[in-house]
């Protein structure tokens, strides 16, 4: 445990530290960020009137509209002078994201992913090979500082060159690997063609994140790749990787409280909903002093874990990301995320753990197709195996989603590979 003293502190000391803090970052963004100065005036709202974490929802909420709307630089609380980085989302449409950071933000940035990688049971020992995309995206620069941190050796490898990948990781005698779980999938498949045998090699742990995966997916990758897999979760809008992360006992992901204020709230009235109920994430942050938000809505679903760890660890917990509430599709009424349709394809195991959902509208009702991989010897079989793999997985992901789905089976490799981000879903309906 790198920070025990702060990780295992008391309920009532977290409390007491994070009603502290929130007190410093509100009065910070009202004499500093007009939009926050204007939203706060707009309810009636005094800095002074925050007196503790219990004041919480008494804040307005932020969005992603909100910074796109400020672009690039209104919502900062420090002049231009005092920055030293700015990372930037890639941004669906329009213009990007644009958040900063201070010197102060930078090192406790890299502290937090430093107890981040500890977490994980990585140390100083070992070799950090950092495969998420560096430059604008804050995966790669907030994995890298925290590894140097921890006093690890750093292999700032960034994503893609996939064979180039797998030579250094066998010839650095890499132990720590650090990507988004699709690319890893991608790693473990092309070491398997490249005739490298990564179980028997020095990796030992993934950190994986910047997409939702499944527990199935864990236990592919843990197969595949001899490791232990490890979530970890972050935004570019919060902090960067690093807002939570597993630990060994891989039973959610610990809330970095010291840092965060985080609450659960439902997505329709955005009323906060109590531990153990499921909604979407909002987080405050605590100590960012060039990009601090306040209430900012993740759009992420999840449930928050209030019960003490076997770690020992005291820090909230929260479940993997089920979805988002903008990625989430509405079929014939019903909620879907890919993260089920995965679930059901890993827990099959006939196929390959990648697939894409295609939907579109036939007349007025939507269709929704999903296209899986199947493996090599499977694809090979004879057409009566793969009919009845075929209706296997309709009737499975019926039985999970509660509606009925086209299953298309695919050859191997047909699907895009992501060194990145994994594309799930294709939606040609013009909504």
């Amino acid at each position: 445990m790198l920070h025990p003293e702060i990780e295992t502190m008391s309920r009532e000391g977290i409390r007491e530290l994070q009603s502290k803090r929130l007190q410093e970052t509100v009065r910070r963004v009202y004499e500093n960020v007009p939009f926050y100065q204007k939203a706060f005036q707009e309810i009636g709202l005094e800095p002074g009137d925050i007196k503790s974490v219990d004041d919480l929802s008494k804040l307005p909420f932020t969005v992603k509209q909100d910074l796109r709307d400020n672009y690039p630089f209104d919502l900062f609380a420090v002049p231009k002078s005092e920055l030293v980085r700015v990372h930037a989302s890639s941004g669906t449409t329009g213009k990007p994201i644009v958040v900063g950071y201070t010197q102060n933000d930078i090192n406790n940035w890299a502290d937090l992913m430093a107890r981040c990688f500890a977490m994980a049971g990585a140390t100083k020992d070992d070799t950090v090979q950092i495969a998420y995309g560096y430059g604008l995206f804050t995966g790669g620069l907030g994995c890298h500082y925290g590894a140097e941190r921890l006093g690890a050796t750093v292999v700032p490898i960034s994503g893609g060159n996939t064979k180039r990948q797998l030579m250094l990781m066998q010839d650095f005698g890499t132990t720590v690997l650090a990507c988004t779980p699709s690319y890893a999938l991608y790693l473990a498949e092309e070491a398997v063609h490249m005739g490298i045998d990564l179980p028997a090699s020095q990796l030992r742990i993934g950190v994986f994140g910047a997409e939702p995966w499944s527990d199935n997916m864990r236990k592919e990758l843990e197969n595949k790749m001899g490791i232990d897999a490890y979530n970890i979760y972050g935004l570019s809008e919060v902090i960067g990787p690093g807002v939570s992360m597993e630990c060994q006992c891989k039973n959610g992901m610990h809330i970095n409280e010291d840092y965060f204020i985080a609450e659960v709230v439902d997505p329709e009235t955005l009323e906060p909903l109590p531990y153990g109920q499921k909604g979407e994430l909002v987080f405050t942050s605590l100590l960012k002093e060039a990009f601090p938000v306040i209430r900012y809505r993740t759009r992420d679903i999840s449930v928050l874990i209030e019960e003490k760890c076997d770690c020992g660890r005291t820090f909230v917990r929260m479940e993997r990301v089920a979805g988002r509430t903008d990625d989430m599709l509405i079929i014939r009424g019903v909620n879907v995320f890919p993260s089920q349709i995965e679930s059901v394809l890993l827990a099959i195991g006939e196929t390959e753990p990648h697939y894409q959902l295609v939907v579109d509208r036939k007349g007025a009702m939507d269709d929704l197709e999903i296209w899986v991989e199947v493996s090599d010897k499977m694809f090979s079989d004879e057409i009566r195996r793969l009919e009845e793999l075929e209706r296997k997985l309709r009737n499975e992901i019926q039985s999970v989603l509660g509606i009925s789905a086209k299953i298309k089976l695919v050859e191997p490799r047909t699907i895009p590979r992501s060194e990145g981000k994994a594309k799930r879903i294709v939606d040609k309906r013009e909504l």
